[in-house]
C-alpha cells in the first residue's frame, strides 16, 4: 500500500501493557475477507513488549502502520490513531480482544448497503472459557426523524434501570471518519472514565441515519485484571464521572429536550456510583447516607451474586465498613477469586436457609431478569432476592447529597485534581 493510497475502513487498535494477548487480535485482523483496509496501531507508551510486536508486524505486512507516542491515556491513543487514518470508515478494537474473520465485512456491508453514519452490531462476550452472544434489541435501519425520536431519547437510559438503548462500546461500531473527527478531538483527555459513552453518545448526536444488527463478529474479553478496581478517595472518582456527564448534557442538549436528557444522564450516572462505590454509599467520616438495597438492612445475611465488577465493590465495600454479613459469593462464571474472607462459589452453593437476602449484583435489568429466572429454577426464594432502589426523586436527592450540580460537575474542591 502505497502512502498516498486511500482505503475504505482504518482499523485503530490503541495499546498498553497487553502483550498476552495482542497477537492473537493482530492476527485475527490480518485474517480478514475484507481486504481494503489499514491496521493503526497505536502504542501508547507500552512499559512491556507491545512495541516490538507492532513494530514485527509492520515489518511483515504492509497493511500495518505503528504509531509510538508517550503515554497519554486510552483518548489520546484514539485521536493519534485517527490523526493518521486513510480510511472512509473508523474501526476500533481493543488489543486484548479479537474478531470473527468477517467482522470488517460485515461491518461495511451494513453501512454501504444501508448508507449509515453509524452501524452497532451484537458482540460476543469471553470471560474465563465461556462466551455468551450479545444482540443489541431494535435491530433495523433509522433514518434521521427516527434518530431523534426513537434512537437518542432511549440511548444513554433505554426505560429500565439502567439499560442502554445504544451500547456505550465504541468496538462494536463503524464510524464515518468525516463525522467522527469532528467529535473526537472535542473530547478532553481528562475524560478517563466512560470513555466509550463519550464518543459513542457525541457521535450519535450528529449521526443522521444508524444501522443496528444483530449479527456478532467481535469478541469482548472479560478480563479479571481489567475490572474496576474501588480507589480510596470516592470523590476522584465523583469528579471523573462528573467530567463525563457535563460532557454528555452539553453534547446531548443540542438534540434532547432538558427533561429527557437530566433524566437519561441521572440514572446513568446513579448506576455508575454504584457499582464503583459496591452499592451501599458513606459520607466522609463513615456514615451510610444512602442503601441502594431495599429491605437489606445491618447485619443481614447477604448472598452476592457476580464475581464482576459490581460484586466485587460490594464485597470491597463491604469488607471495611461491615454493613451486612456475607454468607455466601456466587456465580456462573465462578473462578478463583477471595475478597476478605468470601470466596466465588457456584450458585449451587446457595441455600434458603442460610441467608435473609440475595443481591444480583448487576444493573442490567435483561441480566438481573435472566438470573432471577436462573435461581428459581434452583430452588431459590424469589422473595428474598433485593430490589435496587430506582426511585428518581430519591435519586436526585442523592446526587445534591454528593455535590452535582445540575450540569451534573462535581462541586468539590479536591486537592491533586485539575
Amino acid at each position: 500500500m502505497n502512502q498516498s493510497d486511500t482505503v475504505e475502513i482504518s482499523v485503530i487498535v490503541p495499546i498498553y501493557r497487553i502483550e498476552k494477548y495482542l497477537s492473537k487480535c493482530i492476527d485475527s485482523l490480518l485474517d480478514q475477507s475484507f481486504t481494503d483496509f489499514e491496521l493503526i496501531l497505536v502504542d501508547d507508551g507500552s512499559p512491556d513488549n507491545c512495541p516490538k510486536i507492532c513494530d514485527d508486524y509492520a515489518r511483515k505486512d504492509a497493511r500495518v502502520k505503528v504509531v509510538h507516542k508517550e503515554n497519554g491515556g486510552l483518548l489520546s491513543a484514539r485521536k493519534a490513531g485517527l490523526k493518521n487514518a486513510k480510511g472512509k470508515y473508523i474501526s476500533y478494537v481493543d488489543g486484548d480482544d479479537w474478531v470473527d474473520k468477517f467482522y470488517l465485512d460485515t461491518l461495511y456491508r451494513l453501512a454501504e448497503a444501508n448508507n449509515s453514519d453509524l452501524v452497532v452490531t451484537g458482540h460476543f462476550r469471553e470471560f474465563d472459557g465461556k462466551i455468551e452472544t450479545i444482540k443489541p434489541k431494535s435491530a433495523g435501519v433509522y433514518d434521521h426523524r427516527k434518530v431523534q425520536s426513537l434512537i437518542l431519547p432511549n440511548a444513554i437510559f433505554s426505560g429500565r434501570f439502567c439499560e442502554h438503548g445504544i451500547s456505550t462500546y465504541v468496538w462494536n461500531k463503524l464510524f464515518k471518519k468525516s463525522l467522527l473527527i469532528d467529535i473526537l478531538f472535542d473530547v478532553p483527555n481528562e475524560i478517563i472514565m466512560g470513555e466509550d459513552a463519550a464518543i459513542t453518545y457525541a457521535y450519535l448526536a450528529i449521526s443522521k441515519k444508524v444501522t443496528i444488527s444483530r449479527i456478532p463478529t467481535y469478541y469482548y474479553r472479560q478480563r479479571h485484571d481489567s475490572i474496576v478496581k474501588s480507589i480510596e478517595n470516592p470523590q476522584i472518582e465523583y469528579y471523573r464521572l462528573g467530567l463525563l456527564m457535563n460532557f454528555l448534557k452539553s453534547k446531548l442538549s443540542k438534540v434532547l429536550d432538558k427533561e429527557n436528557l437530566d433524566k437519561q444522564i441521572t440514572y446513568y450516572l446513579y448506576s455508575q456510583i454504584l457499582v464503583r462505590s459496591g452499592g451501599l454509599i458513606f459520607n466522609k467520616i463513615g456514615e451510610l447516607v444512602f442503601n441502594p438495597f431495599l429491605k437489606v438492612e445491618s447485619k443481614s445475611k447477604v448472598v452476592v451474586y457476580s464475581s464482576g465488577s459490581f460484586g466485587q465493590h460490594i464485597l470491597s465495600t463491604n469488607v471495611k465498613a461491615n454493613f451486612f454479613e456475607v454468607v455466601r459469593w456466587i456465580d456462573l462464571d465462578h473462578h478463583p477469586l477471595h475478597i476478605g474472607k468470601n470466596y466465588v462459589q457456584p450458585i449451587s452453593a446457595a441455600s434458603n436457609v442460610d441467608f435473609d437476602y440475595l443481591i444480583i449484583a448487576t444493573i442490567s435489568p435483561t441480566s438481573h431478569d435472566a438470573i432471577k429466572e436462573e435461581l428459581g429454577l434452583m430452588g431459590i426464594d424469589r422473595n428474598k432476592i433485593v430490589e435496587i432502589n430506582t426511585n428518581e426523586q430519591e435519586i436526585k436527592k442523592l446526587l445534591t447529597t454528593l455535590k452535582f450540580d445540575d450540569q451534573f460537575k462535581f462541586q468539590e474542591k479536591l486537592n491533586g485534581v485539575q
